[in-house]
């Protein structure tokens, strides 16, 4: 896929234009993101910016040039940034460097033979004990295109060499038409 010609002709249905409800209820019922927060893949930076409060630090990747520019020209939400930048080949200053990662959307658009790669690209940006919050897109209506769905069992073979699962839960609020179609799961790189 050619994320940056896809954002440069504006065919981006993947974005809503908002952040999503479950991340937004997450907080609401445990308060703030705290420390140095990593989001792969963040597109025009949604959730980055409803995560980011004077408090913490927001980092908001995307390969594409084009998402990450739409991005930084939206108003900031507070100390949040954005950089161009490939969650496989990380720059070595991101590595152990963060104490969450969000996961929205950016593991269901890889290709899903690239798949194993990413909960050791995660993983190897985070601190020791630090968390990983994921929506997983379980069953799109897509087939042979993203967003790609994922079985439970498959997430638990990709992500148990590098993260613990603390909690797991169906999102009550999401956006439409992926109502019981995701999956979240809390996480803790061990």
């Amino acid at each position: 896929m050619e994320w940056q010609s896809r954002y440069e002709s504006g065919d981006t249905p993947w974005d809503e234009a908002a952040p999503h409800s479950a991340l937004l209820d997450f907080i609401a019922a445990n308060g703030p993101f705290e420390g140095r927060i990593l989001i792969p893949g963040c597109g025009r930076g949604h959730d980055v910016r409803a995560i980011s409060t004077p408090a913490n630090q927001v980092i908001g990747l995307d390969i594409a040039p084009a998402a990450i520019a739409a991005a930084d020209n939206l108003p900031k939400t507070a100390n949040e940034q954005y950089h161009v930048a490939d969650l496989f080949n990380l720059d070595p200053r991101f590595h152990s460097s963060f104490d969450w990662a969000i996961e929205h959307t950016c593991f269901c658009a890889i290709d899903p033979a690239l798949r194993p790669k990413y909960p050791g690209a995660v993983a190897a940006a985070l601190k020791p004990n630090a968390r990983l919050f994921a929506i997983f897109y379980l069953n799109p209506a897509r087939e042979h295109q993203p967003p790609f769905g994922v079985t439970t069992a498959e997430l638990d073979n990709l992500f148990s060499p590098f993260f613990a699962t603390l909690r797991e839960w169906v999102p009550p609020r999401t956006f439409e038409d992926r109502e019981g179609r995701e999956l979240i799961r809390l996480l803790r790189r061990i």
